[in-house]
């Protein structure tokens, strides 16, 4: 076909007069009408119908609208025409030439496929309006945290995801052949934040990959998946890093809430709130005892909180305060990396704080340990071998300032904002345990 006109996106159509357009897209649905056919088609901005009047002068174009399936791609020049009758966006593009550029074969996947059916055939997942605006939120989420960053002079860095030793612990480590020696894939990028204070970078942050050898199948657990982490220096407390993350929070719920909001209430049903500040924050032994009072025994050997009972505190603090997040702070030194700093006289706690979003842990923070003979010190009441953390080490021996951080699972976030049932609908290619494709 020789286009007269380029191709318009669907979002834009609203703002051309009547006249020629040429659309292109994927057939969502034909109803076919004894002297009418109608045509929904979708592209990545959104649909439109189309309207193709049967005669004699359109016969041929009517026999091709009839044999269309869901999922075939097109190319349709045709006339603009606003109509208000038109549910769909107010206006319609009445067929002149209509090019099938691919004919969709019989989808392997329908609306009610499980979740594994739909990630084998992902791509065709994906095509759905809910998938796409899962991804366009996230995006909004990640731009609203960067914009929040820059303005608030931050660093962006960029850490190496090939390591020579492990960034946390020996467990849940990927293995790398490494020409002649073995490499690990990066945990979490702990290690070269903390690193950047040394350097005196100040305040930094990083958006990226990160892996965990976790055997788990659970709906909130990948081997491979986005962390969004930040570290700044000279913080008094681990209340100076939960003061700058839930102001970053709050920023990227509200820009959601501008740019999405109503469309996220169509198609999930959910009416996002922009979050009060500050966020409420319950110490971990007091949690511990709303938790039991309430009739749930936490049965971990460590007193590190189960599942359930993050679901009921957050329960506990929608009822009392009607707020979506909780700060359980002072987290028990038992259940803390040897990095998390012990404040003076309470050697039994730590400055960290996991943050529950909805029910879920989202990301742990903490104020870490900056001086050297206390890291040496609680490393080796960790049963870890100091020799392996040296170079880990030599950071605080030219002087780190007194600071914090927090990593965040991304994918977390976005399932829980939209009330999602898993990370995998919330992950553009998902990678657990069993799956590596596509």
């Amino acid at each position: 076909m020789t286009h007269t006109q380029p191709r318009t996106l669907i979002k834009d159509l609203a703002t051309l007069p009547d006249g020629p357009v040429t659309v292109q897209g994927w057939v969502e649905t034909v109803r076919d009408q004894k002297r009418v056919q109608f045509v929904i088609l979708r592209d990545e901005s959104g649909s439109a119908q189309l309207v193709n009047p049967v005669n004699e002068d359109t016969a041929e174009t009517a026999a091709t609208i009839s044999g269309l399936m869901h999922g075939s791609f097109v190319t349709v020049r045709g006339d603009l025409k606003a109509d208000e009758r038109v549910k769909l966006g107010g206006l319609e593009v009445k067929v002149g030439e209509l090019v099938v550029e691919t004919v969709a074969k019989d989808s392997p996947i329908a609306d009610d496929s499980s979740i594994d059916k739909r990630l084998d055939w992902r791509f065709l997942d994906l095509r759905r309006p809910e998938a796409q605006l899962i991804f366009r939120v996230q995006t909004t989420i990640e731009h609203a945290f960067r914009q929040h960053w820059i303005d608030e002079g931050f660093i962006e860095i960029h850490t190496p995801k090939l390591m020579a030793t492990a960034s946390e612990s020996r467990a849940e480590l990927f293995e790398v052949p490494y020409f002649e020696t073995t490499a690990y894939l990066a945990q979490s990028p702990q290690l070269f934040k903390q690193m950047a204070q040394s350097a005196g970078f100040g305040r930094i942050f990083e958006i990226a990959p990160a892996f965990r050898a976790d055997p788990s199948f659970t709906s909130r657990h990948a081997t491979e998946f986005t962390s969004v982490d930040a570290e700044i220096s000279w913080v008094e407390s681990h209340e100076d890093v939960m003061a700058m993350h839930e102001q970053l929070l709050a920023k990227a719920v509200t820009a959601v809430i501008e740019r999405h909001g109503e469309e996220i209430q169509q198609r999930f049903g959910i009416e996002l709130q922009a979050p009060t500040l500050p966020f409420p924050r319950i110490p971990h032994a007091e949690v511990k005892r709303i938790v039991e009072e309430g009739g749930h025994t936490i049965e971990r050997a460590d007193g590190d909180l189960d599942p359930e009972a993050e679901r009921r505190i957050s329960a506990h603090v929608k009822e009392t305060q009607g707020h979506d997040f909780v700060f359980v702070t002072e987290y028990p030194s038992t259940v803390r990396p040897f990095y998390h700093l012990r404040p003076e006289g309470r050697e039994e706690v730590t400055n960290s704080y996991d943050l529950i979003y909805n029910g879920v842990e989202i990301s742990t923070g903490a104020q870490r340990e900056h001086r050297i003979e206390r890291l040496r010190e609680q490393a080796l009441e960790k049963g870890m071998d100091v020799a392996e953390l040296e170079e880990y080490l030599g950071f605080f021996e030219y002087g780190v300032p007194p600071h914090g951080g927090f990593g965040m699972g991304l994918a977390r976030v976005v399932m829980l904002m939209l009330g999602l049932s898993s990370i995998r609908e919330t992950t553009f290619l998902f990678r657990g345990p069993t799956r590596l494709h596509p």
